[in-house]
């Protein structure tokens, strides 16, 4: 067995891990960067980009046929998926690679394992060194139904890499990665039924986003069933769907998509002494999860998020490199993009409440700005903000509408920095813009 020793060793290649490896190489360091799959993660190739990708042929359809006098539709959906291809780089990873050994990133292909304090055996090979950054990423969560491993079902990955549409799909799962992949499905041919156990699709937003989609979806033929599980999978010529509220939906495609388990099993962890929760590793505010080990993205639980790992990675590489760093999750944007699009930050009024806080919120229906009205008929959505009235500041807001995640900046801006109330409502917002609806929003609120 060969040893190497290196100042750092990075176990992942997703965005988080890309970023330690990067900087740390360009501060000079020797680094190592471990990878079993492609270099780049789930995002570039199976999730985020991909997904955008097939969302963005069917939404622009639809943004033209709300135009009065304009015709579109999709001419080959063939070529959309072409499309999509050509964003992932059709799963190359030689440029990322290349990327990054330029700047003296030793990239080793194989499954990292941590052997003891400062080591990690991949594939019979010893590396070593006194920091060790574990970005081990999350896999799909499988729910147990019965019949479901006797199936031919999908998730995120073959979603992503099928290069004909089914005629047919259920999707388990009402979240972001099962709204987006539902509605994508959809608009480009397939008859979709949506099965979620909560009560709304995005469950975990305000609940008037969750109910907006639903009246969207259901509009353009998805099927959505809420409070609904999925109980049994049966095999045939199609394949049956049973649901605990008595009804059965026959279907050419299972998709899973009911959430994510953060990456631990088999990396080592035992022997450092780290036993993970239900939610990951734990880590404290400058992503230490024990001496000589940090921890970041999914793997930690604190937002499945491409920028949370990014952000994180600087944090870890501020604290190797001794500099004066501390986590701040107060403001991390989270977006959907289905059309209508659907953005948030920090805390929905629930869980504000939940968290002691003297709340006060107030919204703004999207389709009375006079920047709707510029985009065709019948657009919907709202814009919100939730407030602590005693700090007279914004703890949270959420917008669903047309290019939501790119006006919810603002907001960010404002939890983040605590801009207080008083100087957001005097904010000139250029007209006509949706960001118009933030401030508006914010003069409403009674603080």
């Amino acid at each position: 067995m060969t040893t190497t020793d290196f100042d750092v060793i990075v176990v992942g290649s997703g965005s988080g891990g890309r970023a330690v490896a990067g900087r740390l190489a360009d501060a000079g360091l020797h680094v190592a960067m471990v990878e079993s799959g492609r270099v780049g993660g789930e995002c570039p190739y199976w999730a985020c980009m991909p997904a955008k990708a097939m969302l963005r042929a069917p939404e622009a359809v639809a943004a033209a046929r709300r135009i009065p006098g304009v015709a579109a539709k999709i001419e080959s959906v063939e070529e959309v998926i072409a499309f999509r291809e050509h964003v992932v780089s059709g799963r190359d990873d030689t440029t990322k690679v290349d990327r990054y050994t330029v700047r003296g990133v030793s990239i080793v292909r194989g499954h990292g394992r941590l052997d003891g304090s400062g080591r990690v055996e991949v594939g019979g090979r010893t590396l070593r060194a006194p920091r060790i950054v574990l970005a081990t990423g999350s896999t799909p969560i499988i729910p147990q139904i019965d019949g479901l491993d006797g199936v031919d079902y999908w998730t995120n990955r073959e979603a992503m890499e099928t290069l004909t549409i089914p005629e047919s799909v259920a999707v388990l799962g009402g979240g972001p990665v099962g709204v987006e992949i539902g509605q994508s499905f959809a608009r480009l041919g397939a008859h979709v039924t949506i099965i979620e156990a909560g009560p709304r699709l995005l469950a975990h937003e305000s609940s008037e986003i969750g109910e907006l989609l639903g009246r969207c979806f259901r509009s353009e033929g998805i099927d959505v069933m809420l409070g609904a599980e999925a109980t049994r999978i049966t095999r045939g010529a199609r394949t049956g769907v049973a649901v605990d509220n008595g009804t059965e939906v026959a279907v050419e495609r299972v998709i899973v998509a009911t959430g994510r388990r953060p990456r631990v099993d088999d990396i080592g962890l035992e022997s450092v002494g780290i036993v993970p929760g239900d939610s990951g590793i734990d880590i404290d505010d400058r992503c230490r999860a024990t001496d000589g080990i940090w921890a970041l993205g999914d793997v930690t639980g604190i937002g499945q998020f491409t920028h949370v790992a990014s952000y994180q990675g600087r944090l870890v590489c501020g604290d190797i490199l001794e500099e004066t760093v501390k986590a701040d999750y107060s403001a991390v944007p989270r977006s959907v993009f289905c059309d209508p699009e659907v953005a948030a930050v920090g805390l929905t009024a629930v869980a504000a409440r939940k968290a002691g806080i003297d709340t006060v919120v107030a919204s703004v229906p999207v389709g009375e700005m006079e920047r709707a009205r510029t985009y065709g008929r019948s657009i919907e959505g709202v814009i919100g903000v939730v407030a602590d009235r005693q700090a007279g500041v914004l703890v949270g807001a959420h917008g669903v509408g047309p290019l939501a995640s790119e006006w919810m900046g603002m907001a960010v801006l404002a939890i983040r920095a605590r801009v207080p109330i008083a100087v957001l409502r005097e904010v000139i917002a250029q007209f006509p813009t949706f960001s118009e609806g933030l401030v508006t929003a914010v003069r409403d609120l009674d603080v």
